[in-house]
């Protein structure tokens, strides 16, 4: 293989790299998202293996690696070899091909398979497979199919390679350059060095900045028109990841213009092009030109006139003696129902649409209930369903009558890659109850009320003080903020909930009081410990889910304690945490090393983003429960469904020991330990506060500074997210009824 030339700006006479070698013995931590890894590399002429820290999340155990890089001294755990750039040779020796092969990079190749190839071939192992793959049926277990799909995988792999040492010198590395080679194949290099501006529309996880990075290092001009529209499309996507649906012209140039350093006229003009190419729509707006992408606009207007035409349906009446059905089914369920809990039932049997929004406490759980006793008496087809499936399960048991997520209601058809419910095929049923709805983003919401039959009834439940949708939108708010859904809003706390501070407490929060702050165990449902510093806190905490609270509550640690912060890096931050979690909780169990991260039996794990394949979506929790030696294939337990993961699918899961409170939304857990510290400061709002407060069903610990906890409750001003629903939803109402 040819040695790739390092990038010039990282090698310079004054600050000379130097120059590592050896294989991989162990990869001790891996974090895909970074790329950063820590790695034992075993250097020929050394008694013990060197540790090596940088970019190298996606090299595989047994892989020989040439690396730059600097020794420097960290000052907890010593020397380490920083890496700045590197890539991967093929390994030479019998131990080193079979813990390469071992690693999963080959598909259909796993441990067990390693061990019999290398048994049966030796040295010549790798030679055989790239020469004369039709020998390898010489072993036991491997047929035809088997042999082609190795072959197959093999040939990516080796193609993958001649790509990354054709880009190792503008500091692409393997994972990336393995991408492109899917995406383009022999193409590959071609797009890079003409047009890298490509990567960022087409190949997931290869963003603007990486693709004006080679651009830069080409030499490419920095107003090419391809540079510009990529710049604006990434602005317009960021923005989107925060939450927005638009983004006004003005601010969308300004982030550009700042981003790529080019003047005005030339942005405008490439937007302008944009929009020609169908790419983005530019409405004008009362408060001046919107930018939107062209998905974003067909689905935030299609949720308008969905909804514009579920409002002015006409639906079933409203049952008679209404009251005396009321009256009636409170007997039933023994219970009394106050007078704005009655209202919200007889509206939800006679609006056609309606919201129920409430805090904990204030009984929604009750009502929805009671509306669905009353349906099921009249003999209406009912359908339940939340955005995740924790929430699903949550429904179910709080209802007793069966729920689903939203997407599997909705039935995905991977031959058609969209929903089966549509206009054409809407969803059978006369009432559809949506729980959570605040989790609920644009994209998700248009497709469910374009499935909806223009006659049913639709009760959306939620609570408009938690955090909205992670995806863009503010569904809930703009709903209610348009004035013409009607809007049940529960305020009175129930006796029994008057008990929990957790409950007292989050409704303090949510108005604007600071919260009860009991600092002993024992005292309720809520303790307060105060510690600031980072790492107090994590040894606090690691004592408190591994000994403390188990012993106390009899609590386990892994199935009833949610450790949850609100940032991703840091000190306390999820990835920090979860790895110390994982010592500390499953220190013994069996390892494996997949997919760029270090699994265990028994890890508590997260879905990160929908499979509708697997019919399994962002947020579900669940628990490693094996590993497919002869295939490299991780096997993870979600509540009985066992669900098997290729390597390829590693950046699907993640460790759940501890999760952000975006992705605990939605789900109660027995007991949560929340961190909320003065270094969160970028993310300490009221709602996030109150969201996480909220998770807990029976103790909520919280670690971390008055200080803190004061910044979170004067922070009332929700980052605003560009939407225009709300009006957009008037308009429709006002067109459809004229």
């Amino acid at each position: 293989m040819a040695q790739p030339r390092p990038p010039a700006s990282l090698d310079s006479d004054s600050h000379p790299l130097e120059t590592l070698e050896g294989s991989v013995e162990r990869l001790t931590f891996a974090d895909p998202e970074s790329h950063y890894a820590v790695v034992r590399l075993r250097v020929k002429g050394r008694r013990q293996p060197a540790t090596v820290v940088g970019p190298l999340a996606a090299v595989k155990e047994g892989e020989q690696l040439h690396l730059k890089g600097r020794y420097e001294i960290h000052p907890k755990w010593g020397e380490q070899f920083k890496v700045v750039w590197w890539y991967a040779v093929l390994p030479a020796t019998v131990a080193g091909i079979e813990k390469y092969l071992a690693s999963g990079l080959i598909k259909g190749i796993g441990p067990e398979l390693a061990q019999r190839l290398v048994a049966h071939f030796g040295a010549e192992t790798l030679t055989v497979i790239d020469d004369h793959p039709e020998r390898l049926t010489e072993v036991s277990g491997i047929g035809a199919k088997r042999v082609e799909q190795i072959r197959g995988d093999w040939q990516t792999q080796k193609a993958a390679r001649q790509v990354l040492v054709a880009l190792q010198g503008l500091g692409v590395g393997m994972s990336q350059a393995t991408k492109i080679y899917q995406q383009y194949g022999d193409q590959a290099v071609e797009v890079v060095t003409t047009n890298p501006y490509r990567l960022a529309l087409d190949v997931h996880g290869l963003g603007f900045l990486t693709a004006d990075r080679l651009a830069a290092r080409l030499n490419l001009d920095p107003q090419a028109p391809a540079r510009l529209a990529a710049g604006l499309l990434h602005i317009l996507d960021t923005m989107s990841g925060e939450g927005h649906v638009y983004v006004p012209e003005a601010l969308l140039l300004d982030r550009t213009e700042e981003l790529l350093q080019v003047p005005r006229p030339p942005l405008l003009k490439a937007l302008e092009e944009q929009a020609r190419e169908g790419r983005v729509v530019l409405p004008e707006l009362p408060d001046g030109r919107a930018v939107y992408k062209r998905p974003a606009w067909v689905a935030e207007t299609g949720v308008a006139q969905s909804l514009g035409r579920l409002l002015t349906a006409a639906g079933g009446s409203p049952p008679l003696h209404l009251a005396d059905l009321i009256e009636q089914v409170q007997a039933e369920r023994r219970l009394a129902l106050s007078p704005e809990q009655a209202a919200a039932v007889a509206a939800a049997l006679t609006d056609q649409v309606l919201i129920i929004t409430g805090g904990p406490g204030t009984g929604k759980t009750t009502i929805v209930s009671c509306i669905l006793d009353l349906y099921q008496g009249l003999g209406a087809r009912v359908l339940l369903m939340a955005p995740t499936g924790r929430a699903a399960k949550r429904l179910t048991e709080t209802t007793g009558l069966g729920a689903t997520t939203i997407h599997r209601a909705l039935e995905f058809s991977p031959q058609t890659g969209g929903f089966r419910r549509t206009p054409a095929d809407p969803l059978k049923a006369e009432v559809i109850v949506v729980d959570e709805t605040s989790m609920v983003d644009t994209f998700l919401m248009y497709h469910l009320l374009r499935a909806i039959p223009p006659t049913a009834r639709l009760i959306l439940v939620g609570d408009a003080h938690q955090l909205p949708a992670v995806g863009p939108g503010n569904i809930l708010k703009d709903l209610m903020d348009s004035g013409v859904v009607k809007v049940a809003r529960l305020t009175h706390i129930y006796r029994q909930a008057q008990e929990s501070i957790i409950v007292v407490n989050a409704h303090r929060i949510n108005q604007g009081e600071y919260p009860i702050l009991p600092a002993k165990f024992g005292q309720g449902d809520f303790v307060f410990l105060e510690l600031d510093d980072p790492e107090a806190i994590k040894s606090r905490l690691l004592d408190l889910v591994a000994e403390e609270l188990p012993r106390r509550y009899g609590l386990d640690p892994l199935r009833d304690l949610q450790v949850i912060t609100p940032m991703h890096r840091g000190p306390v931050g999820i990835q920090t945490l979860n790895h110390e979690l994982q010592e500390r909780l499953n220190p013994r169990s069996e390892r494996w090393s997949w997919g760029g991260r270090v699994y265990r039996r028994y890890d508590k794990v997260m879905q990160l983003r929908n499979n509708y394949y697997k019919e399994i979506f962002n947020g579900d929790i669940g628990q490693v429960c094996g590993f497919l030696a002869a295939t490299g294939q991780l096997q993870v337990d979600f509540e009985g469904r066992v669900l098997t993961y290729d390597p390829g699918e590693r950046e699907e899961l993640t460790l759940a020991y501890a999760v952000t409170v975006h992705k605990a939304q939605g789900s109660e857990f027995p007991a949560v330990l929340l961190v909320l510290t003065t270094h969160h400061y970028m993310m300490l709002q009221r709602n996030l506060l109150y969201t996480a407060l909220t998770r807990g069903r029976r103790l909520v610990v919280l670690l971390g500074s008055k200080r803190a906890i004061g910044m979170a409750i004067r922070n009332d001003r929700p980052i605003r997210r560009y939407t225009h629903l709300a009006a957009r939803l008037r308009e429709s109402l006002a067109s459809t009824t004229l």
